[in-house]
């Protein structure tokens, strides 16, 4: 028996020596792999910057897609761009000369209709996509008649450097859109009125995507009111005065925030200019509820300067203004403006007012 020990011992040792080898290389393989999914992690953190997700709300094709593109260049790994369009349109070579709007249509769009809720419905489908990237980390709601008032690099680092939300949010107390009907859930001193084109951070989208109770209150009690002008689509009341003329887009996120005891996170005004002013107007195109849409012939530098110089906004209802400041110091207010018919925006564009122009979009642009 010993001898038959002694025999196998050599081989046994053999064996262990050759376990012990194979768990000692899987170690350190391991360990290996691990620091090098670490350090990748690391630098990959260190390449990915914070992005800003622009969302465009479209009719169908964006108009002013060579604007932006002469924008976003440059700006790669800092924005993703999610567009909600009419259903089933797609953006590709065909509908679009921007290679930045390639396929970047949202799938589940629905048909929007201006002054219902519906509008509110197509932010938050935006806002759903957007969120799915994590490095989203702003929400810039654009509509297709927007154009930048700068450079992409200025635009991201005045939006990045502070954590508020820009939603221009003022109470109501003039024009009565409040439905008392709201009240068991929207209490009155809550409701507030604003622009819809808000800029809001991470957890004021996550906010807005999960709300299941102020949305449904909107789409019952916040309509519309009709009027002549929309009598095909709307019929009058028997009496017209009992009908509340109620705005959703113009009330949802700054009432929802409010709603939300969040106030003090945001900066009550908006970044995108829109000329509400329409009194001396004489072109009879130009009043009514929307803004006043500039044509080629409005397009000039001193347009654009004025609204760059506007450094503070007047809230009537709350005596309130608004000084602009960026970092710590006063600022212009607004980096985009509205509404831009197409000529209009290629005008400035061409003058270079608003980036370079290459040679190829000159060529399909004469004007």
């Amino acid at each position: 028996m010993k001898r038959k020990v002694s025999q196998q011992r050599p081989w046994c040792y053999k064996w262990r020596r050759k376990l012990f080898a194979l768990v000692l290389l899987g170690f350190c393989f391991g360990t290996t792999v691990l620091m090098m999914q670490s350090q990748y992690s690391r630098i990959m953190t260190m390449v990915q910057r914070p992005k800003i997700a622009f969302l465009f709300i479209a009719r169908n094709r964006l108009p002013l897609d060579i604007v932006w593109d002469a924008f976003f260049q440059g700006g790669e790994n800092k924005f993703s761009i999610f567009v909600h369009s009419r259903p089933r349109f797609l953006l590709n070579k065909a509908t679009t000369r921007s290679v930045y709007f390639f396929n970047r249509q949202v799938n589940d769009s629905i048909q929007v209709d201006w002054g219902g809720a519906s509008m509110i419905e197509a932010e938050r489908i935006l806002l759903k996509h957007a969120l799915e990237d994590p490095f989203n980390e702003r929400f810039v709601f654009l509509s297709d008649s927007c154009i930048p008032l700068y450079n992409f690099s200025y635009t991201y680092d005045y939006i990045m450097s502070t954590s508020h939300s820009f939603v221009d949010s003022f109470a109501d107390t003039k024009e009565g859109r409040y439905n008392p009907k709201m009240a068991s859930v929207i209490p009155v001193h809550n409701w507030r009125k604003g622009s819809q084109w808000v800029v809001l951070t991470r957890k004021h989208a996550e906010v807005v995507v999960e709300d299941n109770t102020v949305f449904p209150m909107f789409q019952q009690h916040c309509k519309r009111k009709s009027l002549p002008e929309f009598w095909r689509d709307h019929p009058l009341p028997a009496d017209g005065s009992k009908e509340h003329n109620c705005i959703p887009d113009e009330h949802y996120v700054q009432t929802l925030l409010a709603q939300e005891g969040l106030e003090r996170e945001i900066t009550r005004r908006s970044l995108t200019h829109s000329s509400w002013d329409l009194s001396s107007s004489v072109d009879h195109e130009r009043r009514g509820w929307h803004p006043v849409t500039y044509k080629f012939s409005d397009a000039t530098p001193m347009l654009i300067q004025s609204i760059k110089d506007i450094d503070n906004i007047y809230y009537e209802t709350e005596y309130r203004r608004e000084w602009c400041t960026s970092k710590g110091k006063p600022s212009q207010c607004f980096l985009f403006a509205r509404k831009f018919t197409r000529p209009a925006a290629f005008r400035l564009l061409n003058t270079s007012l608003l980036g370079p122009f290459n040679e190829a979009t000159r060529k399909s642009y004469p004007w």
